[in-house]
């Protein structure tokens, strides 16, 4: 589904990281979200790589052929922070020769491009997120609204292996129904990417992994996440948000005026599409992140 794209695994301090990797020029690096790999991408990657782009696709840890390190014995679930997570995309960009490089993410990739673009400013020139809004002000806003709309973020960080007990009973299910629910028209998703998220997928050292993940998000993220708040610390490379008209941040979020709190330099677009842009509106994702990423 990606011709043209090498595949190497780059070890990052012990994690090995899948990676794939095409094209020459200024280097992108493309973060995916729950629950897809770096295959959400390919509608948009050879675009980018068309553009005169270096384009860097990765498994985040935890997800796709990426390594699913323990955390069972850390409380904290630190090993999924997105700190650490953030730490693995700057060792795989640093391995591959890219000192400073732009980052875009979709749903959890974005949280994971976010805590990079904070946490090391000096290797990100351009940060894109889609479809989301700063998991600190999703959880400090939450209402009945976003616990049902976003259900799965609590069902997904419950401890004691029950969500992935019940995932891991159909993972399958699990998958087509998720991404279902969330898609409003545009293009439809293509079977041999959900085949492929299936796959990975049904490995349950995967589901376990993001339900760390998840549970980081709710626990020690958080923490992070105010600590850089109360230090009045804020993304100040140039932003793009870019959210779906049919998804719930479309409906239930302002999302420029909420990421102008956490960056200097934002600008946003809605496409239309529910949650998935890469995969719901490839093009239109693709021109936008290229406009984007021409100017920086």
């Amino acid at each position: 589904m990606l011709p043209g794209f090498s595949r190497r695994t780059v070890d990052a301090a012990g994690v090995r990281v899948h990676v794939r990797v095409a094209g020459e020029g200024p280097p992108v690096l493309l973060l995916h979200g729950y629950p897809q790999t770096h295959l959400i991408w390919h509608g948009v990657a050879p675009a980018l790589v068309a553009a005169g782009h270096t384009v860097v696709l990765t498994d985040l840890r935890g997800y796709g052929d990426s390594d699913k390190p323990p955390s069972d014995a850390d409380a904290e679930h630190a090993p999924y922070a997105k700190r650490a997570m953030a730490r693995d995309q700057l060792l795989v960009m640093r391995e591959l020769g890219h000192e400073r490089f732009a980052v875009a993410g979709h749903d959890r990739g974005g949280r994971v491009a976010h805590r990079l673009a904070l946490d090391h400013p000096e290797a990100v020139s351009a940060l894109a997120v889609l479809d989301i809004v700063p998991t600190r002000h999703a959880f400090r806003h939450a209402d009945a609204a976003f616990g049902l709309g976003y259900y799965h973020w609590f069902f997904l960080a419950t401890g004691n292996g029950i969500p992935e007990h019940f995932i891991g009973q159909d993972p399958d299910f699990w998958i087509r129904t998720r991404m279902g629910a969330r898609h409003h028209g545009g293009t439809p998703f293509d079977p041999r990417a959900v085949d492929e998220y299936v796959r990975c997928f049904s490995d349950p050292a995967a589901i376990h992994a993001s339900c760390e993940d998840y549970r980081a998000a709710a626990g020690i993220d958080l923490v992070h996440d105010d600590e850089d708040a109360a230090a009045g610390r804020l993304v100040d490379c140039p932003v793009l948000a870019l959210w779906g008209g049919h998804s719930f941040v479309g409906r239930h979020y302002d999302v420029p005026r909420i990421w102008r709190d956490y960056a200097s330099d934002v600008r946003g677009h809605a496409l239309p599409c529910d949650h998935y842009l890469p995969e719901e509106a490839p093009e239109e994702t693709a021109r936008l992140l290229t406009e984007f990423f021409r100017e920086r």
